[in-house]
């Protein structure tokens, strides 16, 4: 499975819905993600795919939609 579908299928088990439709979507604005559940978020990436996202250098302008997400996972992955 490529890293998108990965981190789309992380999303929607972490929110509960399919966002797959919300790839520019701002999960904080719309009150999909809080801090719970974005700490679960980088713990499930940091599991999944074997990279480090510290919670203490998070930058939630870099995470705030799938898109960004996904690009953020890449780069990590080098």
């Amino acid at each position: 499975m490529a890293v998108k579908e990965e981190v789309v299928e992380i999303l929607n088990t972490i929110i509960g819905e399919d966002i797959s439709d919300q790839m520019d979507d701002d999960f904080f604005e719309s009150g999909l993600l809080d801090s719970m559940s974005t700490v679960e978020l980088l713990l499930d990436l940091e599991s999944k795919f074997n990279i480090q996202a510290p919670v203490s250098e998070f930058n939630r302008d870099e995470w705030n939609t799938p898109d960004k997400v996904i690009a953020k996972v890449e780069s990590l992955i080098g």
